[in-house]
């Protein structure tokens, strides 16, 4: 297992933009690497300055003195479009002056594959962070009200996947942000054991002290939900893929780059129950 130390290329005063730096594996890039004593900004539309995707007039006053990035596209990396605007992106980047460019993209998301080789056509110093479905996605955004509520209805049948904590995730990219020799290299992140829906419905359960269920449902009703709520009908497309069982598999990036065990699910829930979060 390799262990990572810290260096850089400019180790006087570095600064990093973390682009969606209040979401779930921004928030915690930046936070970890502020713990290091290192300059981040924020790249949000509510950053200073601002930077939105889609206006790429704010990408160079956000790049301006930036010595390195962390990628993030929302909605998603496999989205259409999303590679178009990574590559421009990236390539205004290195020509800033941020050579050293991490990318989070999916894993098992072949759509997504077209963003990573966009970001690498750039020049760029690159390192590539494929993560799992977040177990933060019950806690923090997309899953809450539905843990709230009792009922999880998705259209996932009893297909398997292995989550991954954002906090694994986040020592990932610090580690591939300040480290060298993570330059070039692929990471597939995963969480130590497969699961399914039901199963996560189970351990919630157990973590709240109140039966929360699993609910499968048609593509089709699900979609219509997605639609009525305002909400990419693509995100149906990502459960699609988890039922052809592409990761049914674990992958060990966790233990490579940084020499432990992923935090399991029910570490997770436990310490997110914690919170209050789920409370009625």
């Amino acid at each position: 297992m390799t262990r990572t130390r810290t260096h850089t290329t400019n180790d006087i005063h570095p600064l990093t933009l973390v682009i969606g730096g209040n979401g779930k594996t921004g928030r915690r890039v930046a936070q970890k690497l502020r713990g290091q004593g290192r300059a981040v900004r924020i790249g949000s539309r509510t950053g200073a300055p601002p930077f939105d995707w889609n206006v790429p007039g704010t990408w160079g006053p956000a790049l301006e003195g930036v010595d390195r990035v962390y990628v993030t596209y929302y909605p998603d990396l496999g989205f259409p479009g999303a590679a178009e605007q990574v590559g421009a992106f990236s390539e205004a980047a290195v020509a800033a002056g941020a050579r050293r460019l991490v990318l989070l993209s999916g894993r098992g998301e072949e759509a997504a594959r077209r963003g990573e080789e966009s970001l690498k056509a750039s020049g760029a110093d690159w390192t590539v962070v494929r993560a799992s479905w977040f177990n933060q996605n019950f806690d923090e955004d997309f899953f809450l009200e539905p843990v709230r509520s009792g009922e999880i209805a998705l259209p996932t049948a009893d297909a398997v996947e292995a989550f991954v904590d954002t906090d694994d995730i986040a020592d990932v990219v610090v580690a591939a942000l300040t480290d060298d020799r993570h330059i070039g290299r692929t990471y597939e992140l995963s969480g130590p054991r497969l699961m399914s829906f039901a199963d996560v419905a189970a351990e919630l359960s157990k973590a709240t002290g109140r039966e929360i269920a699993y609910v499968p449902v048609p593509d089709e009703e699900y979609r219509a939900a997605l639609r009525e709520n305002g909400l990419p009908e693509e995100f149906a497309d990502l459960f699609a893929q988890i039922l052809d069982g592409r990761n049914a598999h674990l992958v060990h990036g966790v233990e490579e780059v940084l020499g432990r065990r992923p935090k399991d699910f029910a570490d997770y829930a436990r310490e997110a129950a914690a919170t209050g979060v789920w409370e009625l």
